[in-house]
């Protein structure tokens, strides 16, 4: 042990002798870089750099005579080793101005013309790759190596003389202690005598910072064993120990650097746990976990160490952490004074360095309004420490939070971490059982105003209640007021504060009427959320009145509205039932387009958005607006009237209002949802009196079907009507697209899945008026007419489709009546066909196709003549073909009498077309 002191001794010794010897080799090497200058620019060597090292040092001499010889030495060997140009080493490198300043004077001007010649290689020579892994190895790992060598010898020496039974436990443990003091006061006295860094760059490899974390590390060691090994201190003096190495290892921080302010953290946040004692004391624990934080934000808030200032947050949280899972009956005022001692440190010590209202986003501040909120959702949920105390102390250190944001700005995620908290909280007053009633039995009786919750936890509703009014002030007020303060300088920031003081007050009103509340009417809550809306308004207002410029309706005004409109939907709900919530929901959506008259906001238009698609979800999920066993069976005049109808009038008015303030987007969404209910409301009165009264789940008719199409083709053609007058993209573009489903419909459900031909469906028995004239014809009409009034309005593509539609619409309602004049009311395909039946089919589709053609000719329409063109085509393929087999006597030769007879018809009438058409032209007919 003895010859370890001694070589330790003669090690340091040594190092300060080197150390005091440099300057002289220094000396040696700056002169002979000076000579070696002056060689190689040619000025000859003899005397000249002495010469001129005395002239400076005189020359300073006269001007300082109160200096010291050997700094006006330097000074002039520095003036000489730059007019040769060698490279200042030394102190003075970092002030070349002195050296060039006295050079200047004294510089012949023939050597400073060559001087000035010199090569720029010469000047910029790389240094060898070589060199930076030989100053790697030499100045930092041997360093870092060293230390720890350092440190894990001390704790080695201490193993080997307690194994060799060397010395009693007394000397050995006071021989250890003598180490590490050892090594504390080398690192001081070597930083004391002028240690600086040889190279740049090594700052990680500072060896009095070393051999001070070296020395910590023994006396840690030291004190530890010296109370588990062999008891000669009792856990309050070791703890305290410990602690005060640990504390003073961090104070020394302040001139050695943050790694040794880390490794003494680490050492204070473990002392604690290497101490074993029968008497637990948890507030003594906290407390000195309290001295150390301070004391590490102090130290922090000086050199602004950030991650010093972090690692310490996440360790007192962490500690918080292990007390409540670990500790038998954990005690809330604790966590009380954990989470305000670092509320405190944090607004106090750290923050302590910046002025309010400066700054960026603090990143530290997340670690303590992480745990805080940890420790704040215990206070409410943890068996061990639920209870009416400890819920509002957990108020007071989401209160504490928001206050410590108010004061210092840049500590933001507070808020964010305040909210969260808060949201929380009240999202799990909500019983699972309130949404899931069969997991829960008779576990959950609504009505009581006492909840169950997880873990066997009970809350009284009045207690919620009364903590959720707190908050919701608490958010409110300091949510508003920041805004304000913030949005002119802020925008980001202000609107970070008005989301928090809308989102808190929302979920605490909805999550409190969902648990204690009457679903269907409560007034009581209705009246809350009505001021709400007012405050949110009025708050809007207030923000905007602070912007720059005044009114711009920025972010945080835009969080205020859109509370205020979610407001107003929970009071709409909470105040009214299914069918007036829906009517008043969609009228409401007028109130922010009229607002724009007063307010250009671009938000309002969008208010009247998320208001119409919350009218639709309310509609999807209950299409009957108040409840398939509240419907009146009544046609036309029960709810389905004004819950349909309102919305598509409301969203119309707010369209046409939009369309003459903000316009934009919110104008042709409006336009959109006005002409989707219109389109709704019609389809509903139809299902309602096609099944009697009942909104059901039954099987679509063709009948059913064919109103539906008829609706949609007039719904198309109003559109274009309305977009003529008043040009909007959503008009035109929701025209095509219903037109083109108008088309697949009739494709899919008229010829294929609803044909009677196929399903055998009744026609009626009435002979005109029937189930073919209303899936046929009528359609065929309306798409025939909408493709003419369309023509010159839409691309020429859409109005030959609805041609084509009208066209084939109509070829199918003729056939299937000729089949319904021989079979009755039911002509499923299955039921044959008979010879006259099959020669009128050819009959028909050669008049058909004369037709189609005249209407083709007279109405300029291409696509009609081609689908003449077709028609005909067809009869003859199935005179050659069908009739000539199947057909006898008298029928088969009229099948070939009458389409010859159409076909040399048709070709006259295509001739005289053409020869009309060619004398027009006044040219020769071909």
């Amino acid at each position: 042990m003895l010859d370890s002191l001694i070589g330790l001794a003669v090690i340091v010794a040594l190092f300060v002798i080197l150390s005091r010897q440099r300057k002289r080799l220094d000396r040696v090497e700056r002169e002979l870089a000076a000579l070696r200058g002056l060689v190689l620019s040619g000025v000859p060597a003899t005397g000249a750099a002495t010469a001129s090292a005395k002239t400076k040092e005189t020359e300073l001499a006269s001007a300082q005579p109160d200096a010291e010889p050997e700094t006006l030495h330097e000074v002039a060997d520095a003036a000489v080793a730059e007019q040769a140009g060698a490279p200042v080493p030394g102190p003075w490198a970092k002030v070349p101005a002195m050296a060039t300043a006295v050079s200047t004077e004294t510089t012949p001007p023939a050597q400073a013309e060559t001087e000035r010649q010199e090569t720029p290689a010469q000047s910029a020579a790389p240094t060898p790759k070589a060199r930076d892994i030989e100053t790697a190895l030499g100045t930092r790992w041997a360093v870092w190596v060293g230390g720890l060598a350092l440190a894990l010898g001390g704790l080695f020496l201490v193993r080997y003389t307690i194994e060799a039974g060397v010395f009693g436990p007394e000397v050995r443990l006071a021989m250890a202690a003598v180490l590490g003091l050892v090594l504390v006061g080398g690192g001081e006295f070597i930083r004391r005598t002028g240690f600086k860094m040889p190279v740049e760059g090594a700052a990680s490899a500072y060896i009095p910072a070393i051999l001070t974390a070296a020395g910590a590390f023994v006396l840690f060691g030291t004190i530890y064993a010296a109370h588990a090994v062999y008891g000669f201190i009792g856990p309050t003096a070791a703890f305290l120990l410990l602690g005060a190495v640990a504390i003073g290892t961090i104070a020394l921080a302040l001139v050695h650097g943050q790694a040794l302010a880390g490794i003494g953290l680490l050492g204070a946040l473990a002392t604690p746990l290497l101490i074993d004692t029968q008497s637990r004391n948890d507030w003594a624990l906290f407390g000195y976990l309290a001295i150390v934080l301070a004391a590490a934000g102090f130290v922090a808030r000086i050199r602004a160490w950030t991650f010093l200032m972090t690692a310490a947050f996440v360790g007192i949280g962490l500690w918080t952490l292990l007390y409540v899972g670990q500790a038998p009956d954990p005690d809330y005022r604790i966590l009380t004074f954990a989470g305000l001692v670092t509320l405190a440190v944090l607004a106090f010590a750290w923050l302590g360095r910046a002025q309010t209202g400066q700054g960026g986003f603090d990143l530290p501040s997340t670690a303590p309004g992480l745990f805080i909120g940890l420790s704040v959702l215990a206070l409410f949920y943890a068996p061990a420490l639920a209870g009416t105390p400890a819920m509002w102390t957990g108020v007071l250190l989401i209160a504490a939070m928001l206050a410590v944001a108010l004061y210092r700005q840049p500590a933001l995620a507070l808020v964010h971490a305040a909210g969260a908290t808060a949201v929380l909280v009240f999202l799990g007053v909500v019983p699972f059982v309130a949404f899931y009633p069969d997991f829960g039995g008779d576990f959950f009786i609504p009505g009581q105003g006492m909840e169950p919750l997880f873990d066997g936890a009970v809350i009284d509703g009045g207690i919620m209640l009364r903590l959720g009014a707190v908050l919701c002030v608490l958010f409110l007020a300091a949510g508003l007021w920041s805004a304000r303060r913030l949005a002119a300088a802020v925008p980001a920031w202000a609107a970070t504060w008005a989301g928090w003081a809308v989102a808190v007050p929302l979920v605490v009103v909805l999550t409190l009427w969902v648990t204690y509340g009457n679903i269907d009417h409560d007034y009581f809550y209705a009246a809350i959320a009505a001021l709400l809306v007012i405050v949110f308004v009025a708050g809007s207002e207030w923000i905007a009145r602070a912007e720059q410029p005044p009114l711009a309706g920025g972010s945080a005004v835009c969080l205020a509205l859109i509370g205020a409109g979610l407001a107003a939907l929970l009071f709409l709900h909470m105040a009214f039932g299914s069918g007036l919530t829906t009517v008043l929901a969609a009228a409401a959506v007028v109130v922010p387009a009229v607002a724009t008259r007063k307010r250009s906001w671009p938000v309002l238009g969008w208010l009247s958005v998320g208001a119409a698609v919350a009218v639709l979800a309310r509609v999807a999920f209950d299409p009957t607006i108040v409840g398939a066993d509240a419907l009146s069976r009544t046609p036309v005049f029960n709810w389905l009237l004004p819950g349909y109808g309102i919305p598509a009038l409301a969203f119309a008015a707010s369209a046409w209002q939009l369309a003459r303030t903000t316009a934009g987007r919110p104008r042709l969404a409006m336009e959109a949802a006005a002409a989707l209910f219109a389109l709704l409301l019609l389809a509903m009165l139809v299902r309602h009196a096609m099944h009697g009264g009942v909104i059901d789940d039954g099987a679509l008719t063709l009948a059913e079907q064919a109103i539906y199409t008829l609706i949609t083709l007039g719904f198309a053609a109003i559109l274009v009507s309305i977009d003529m007058r008043s040009p909007s993209s959503v008009l035109r573009y929701g025209s095509l697209a219903i037109g083109v489903l108008s088309v697949a419909s009739i494709a899919g459900s008229h010829f294929l899945w609803l044909n009677p031909l196929f399903t055998d469906e009744s026609t009626g028995s009435i002979p005109v008026f029937n189930l073919l004239f209303l899936a046929y014809l009528l359609p065929a009409i309306a798409a025939g007419l909408l493709a003419l009034y369309v023509r010159d309005k839409r691309p020429k593509w859409y109005s030959a489709m609805l041609a084509l539609t009208a066209a084939l619409l109509a070829f199918v309602y003729a056939t299937l009546s000729v089949r319904r004049f021989f079979k009755g009311e039911y002509i499923g395909l299955w039921s044959g066909l008979g010879q006259v039946e099959t020669y009128s089919y050819s009959a028909l589709w050669l008049l058909l196709g004369v037709v189609v053609l005249a209407i083709g000719v007279r109405l300029g329409s291409q696509v009609l003549r081609i689908a003449s063109a077709a028609l005909i085509a067809a009869a003859v393929l199935k005179v050659f073909l069908f009739d000539m087999s199947e057909l006898e006597g008298v029928l088969r030769a009229l099948s070939f009498i009458g389409l010859g007879a159409v076909l040399i018809g048709i070709g006259l009438f295509y001739q005289k077309l053409l020869t009309s058409a060619a004398r027009r032209s006044g040219e020769p007919a071909t």
